[in-house]
């Protein structure tokens, strides 16, 4: 069937940016998808989404004029229902092919099978292809219904009786098959083959377009536009460079501004803008996050990583002048650098000591009181923590920080700029005279904020930083407000991989167990009732370790060995997993998983059955050597006692790969029991004496981890 290319397009007015490429995708795959699956395009049919702050359009290539027939069985009633006793048509079955588009003609080649134990009549039919023109108007409507639209608009049509939703209102469709226009309609526009160029730089407006194809082409010689967005972020980006090369400064990376303005020109022309040099007394994060939030500047550095007075900015417009548009925003700049110069140098009139019993008027949540209250309870457990890590010294300093943390919260810089948090409470304990360690421990209680941010700096950092995580996991673990699905609105997912990320990377020996219950210690017994939320806790912290250890590359039976024992210091985690995976590529480590699993499997039946009378009970793990009568199991005591001891000093110190390699040893020992001896003998000493031997075996296995879950099931 002949195919020519297609092209969609919605002329709109200006789409929110942050959500524009995902809007353009959106409707480029949903477009195409319904088409593939109405038989129109193949799978492998190229399609290109475009996307401008006023169009969302998709080319896709090879798309046929009509759907190809296809032959269909549709069930019908059972037998007793459509027909008589005479084999004749009843008025339901007529009335069933009426509406199928057939007649009582067709009766004779109904065919007759068994749905489940009915005997069912079912009619063989060839379905005629959907036409282009029903296949693009139904794509389009699923593809609008389906868009993810974060808040839809409803405006009136030109008649000004209707009204349509969508996510900003539509001017024009256009949509052509080849050279030739497909006649659909949507949101109460006919499609055509006109679209609109940049409203001030545009050559030709409208446009009319020649074909599916020249739709990219006309729009940037005739339009002034670049209609494909990742085109246009390419654009900014060698200009952005470029400029900044020529001012022989740094452009600060940032994918999401770039992402943004790309979302807001059509037509991008990067200039150079300045702005007083006395502003760069005023912290240079401060300074940056008003250029990005707030005017969609690209902030420069110099060699040093110093902000420059200098800034980037992307204009919509290409005049032949650009003084008076640099001006203009040189000007808007300015007023609102004043600004954050006004809030800093207003905040250090007052100190953050000061400001601390004024976050006991601040609600944290209504179940577990103020800020202040939480400032305390951070307090106590960083207080705990330093101790711990560093006696009396450290853990004076982690109260001082800990008390002024939240401070910053209330002044009027981060009152504007919530993202300073933290970074302005470094900057004003600096100002108070505060030492270095408490001024950064400031800063970083709230790091990691995210996946691959740094972790605190120095070790009252991290007393504070675990307290803070702790405090939040635990309170909020307490009043049983735990994430639900995607849902964590409190982000507990990432306080719960902060405290691991802290605990192993900062290779801290401290037990997971001891830091949670210095955390509940932490709360008032009014706030947080007795119950089970530590256990369930813990599990929800390992199940993160989980997911951590499997994004590095760890196989999913290695991490279940390593943490179904829930190791009290995650520290060891990192080493137990690569002893695992050393195991696991040894020869000998099947057999020896097999048998650890079979061992356990013993073991376990055994327990449930109670003590059992007999030299030696399972309890004391008394071998008594009289009772090794088999050549296999002297075989194994003997290898058992030599290699042991050798496995268990690796363990302690810390050597768990040396100290599974050295129990691989035992493959041949175990492999020759199994094979000669029965456990479960008539003779109860002996029966006891070999369960004992299979315990200790058991414990010389598993602990770095549970060899069990190595076994192929």
């Amino acid at each position: 069937m002949m195919t020519q290319n297609l092209l969609v397009e919605l002329l709109v007015e200006e789409l929110p940016p942050k959500s524009l490429k995902q809007l353009g995708d959106s409707f480029a795959r949903l477009l195409a998808a319904s088409l593939e699956m109405q038989g129109l395009m193949s799978k492998d049919a190229p399609v290109t989404a475009f996307a401008t702050p006023r169009r969302l359009a998709v080319h896709i290539g090879n798309v046929a004029a009509q759907a190809a027939d296809k032959a269909v069985t549709q069930k019908l009633m059972p037998v007793k229902v459509g027909l008589d006793a005479q084999g004749q048509a009843t008025p339901p079955l007529l009335k069933k092919l009426a509406s199928l588009g057939a007649d009582a003609s067709v009766v004779p080649q109904l065919k007759r099978a068994l749905d489940g134990k009915t005997e069912t009549l079912f009619w063989d039919s060839i379905a005629t292809g959907i036409s282009l023109t029903d296949g693009v108007q139904k794509a389009l409507q699923e593809a609008i219904t389906q868009l993810p639209i974060p808040k839809v608009m409803t405006y009136q049509l030109a008649d000004g009786w209707q009204s349509v939703n969508f996510v900003r209102p539509v001017h024009a469709l256009a949509a052509l098959h080849g050279a030739d226009i497909v006649s659909v309609n949507i949101l109460g526009l006919q499609a055509g083959r006109e679209t609109q160029g940049h409203r001030f730089a545009a050559k030709i407006n409208p446009i009319v377009l020649h074909n599916a194809d020249s739709y990219a082409q006309q729009l940037s010689t005739e339009g002034a536009v670049i209609a494909g967005f990742a085109e246009r972020r390419a654009e900014i980006t060698r200009q952005l460079t470029s400029a900044a090369a020529q001012e022989q400064l740094t452009l600060i990376d940032d994918d999401a501004l770039l992402d943004e303005v790309t979302a807001l020109v059509e037509h991008p022309n990067v200039l150079v803008g300045t702005f007083g040099a006395a502003f760069l007394q005023v912290p240079q994060e401060c300074l940056i996050l008003t250029m990005k939030a707030n005017q969609k500047y690209f902030p420069l550095l110099d060699a040093q990583g110093k902000l420059a007075n200098k800034f980037l900015l992307v204009s919509n417009i290409r005049p032949i002048d650009s003084a008076q548009v640099i001006a203009g925003n040189e000007r808007v700049v300015r007023s609102r650098l004043a600004d954050a110069k006004f809030f800093f140098d207003q905040d250090r009139k007052k100190t953050l000591a000061s400001r601390v019993p004024e976050l006991n008027r601040v609600v944290y949540h209504n179940k577990l009181g103020t800020l202040g209250e939480r400032s305390k309870r951070v307090l106590t457990i960083a207080k705990a923590i330093g101790l711990e890590l560093g006696g009396e010294a450290l853990a004076n300093q982690a109260d001082q920080a800990a008390n002024l943390a939240k401070a910053d919260l209330l002044t009027e810089m981060v009152g504007e700029f919530p993202e300073l948090q933290g970074i302005m409470g470094n900057y004003y304990a600096r100002h108070d005279g505060f030492s270095e360690p408490i001024a950064q421990a400031i800063e970083d209680h709230y790091k990691p904020r995210f996946a691959g941010d740094a972790l605190p700096r120095n070790p009252v950092g991290v007393c504070v930083a675990l307290a803070d995580k702790l405090e939040t996991l635990v309170g909020l673990f307490g009043i049983q407000q735990m994430p639900t699905g995607d849902k964590d609105p409190f982000a507990l997912r990432r306080h719960a991989l902060g405290v691991i990320r802290i605990l192993i990377e900062k290779e801290l020996r401290l037990s997971l167990d001891m830091l949670l219950k210095q955390a509940k210690d932490a709360f008032a017994a009014q706030l947080i009732k007795e119950n089970d939320f530590i256990f369930d806790l813990k599990i929800f912290i390992f199940d993160r370790l989980d997911s951590i250890s499997r994004e590095q590359g760890y196989r999913p039976q290695e991490i279940e060995a390593v943490l179904s024992f829930l190791p009290p210091y995650l520290i060891q985690v990192p080493r137990r997993l690569e002893a695992v995976r050393a195991f696991s590529d040894l020869p000998e480590a099947a057999s020896l998983a097999a048998a650890y699993k079979r061992i356990h499997n013993i073991l376990e039946k055994d327990m449930k059955k109670g003590p059992m009378p007999g030299v030696g009970s399972v309890r004391n793990l008394f071998i008594d050597i009289h009772f090794l009568m088999e050549p296999a199991e002297i075989l194994l005591f003997n290898a058992l006692n030599t290699i042991k001891p050798q496995a268990d000093e690796a363990f302690e110190a810390g050597q768990y790969t040396q100290s599974l390699q050295l129990l691989a040893a035992l493959k041949e020992p175990v492999d020759a029991f199994f094979d000669s001896v029965m456990v479960y003998t008539d003779d109860a000493n002996l029966r006891a004496n070999r369960l004992n031997l299979l315990t200790l075996l058991r414990d010389a296995m598993n602990r770095v981890a549970d060899l069990s879950k190595l076994a192929v099931n």
